[in-house]
């Protein structure tokens, strides 16, 4: 993957590179080694061992995601230009999937929590 590609996950900070997708989300075209585009739902931008990572999520031409996968890659920002690199060491890669699990751990456990507070609501 290249590593000119950029996106915060706020449409305003990213450029023309960033489109909101149908949902409001943020949306980021990476450019493959090999010529080929992909365009990526942002998932989130988190941190984990100390530094920041950003979760992708790829989709197809109509804008859905086929296959469950998520790319993640380091985001880091220089003279106010975010960046995505590409994650090459083992450890590190872990530690990044650590902190997207955590975070999906996280979102689940605040959906359970605000369906109770609307469910004692409704009663």
């Amino acid at each position: 993957m290249s590593d000119n590609n950029s996106c915060s996950g706020n449409c305003a900070s990213c450029g023309s590179d960033c489109i909101t997708n149908g949902e409001g989300g943020a949306t980021v075209t990476l450019n493959l080694d090999d010529g080929a585009t992909v365009e990526c739902a942002v998932l989130t931008i988190y941190e984990a061992a100390g530094r920041e990572y950003i979760a992708l999520l790829p989709l197809n031409e109509n804008g859905e995601n086929e296959t469950g996968e998520v790319y993640l890659y380091r985001f880091t920002e220089e003279n106010g230009e975010p960046t995505l690199e590409n994650i090459e060491d083992d450890e590190e890669y872990e530690a990044a999937s650590d902190g997207f699990d955590q975070w999906l751990d996280d979102q689940e456990y605040n959906d359970l929590v605000y369906y109770d507070e609307d469910a004692e609501g409704n009663n």
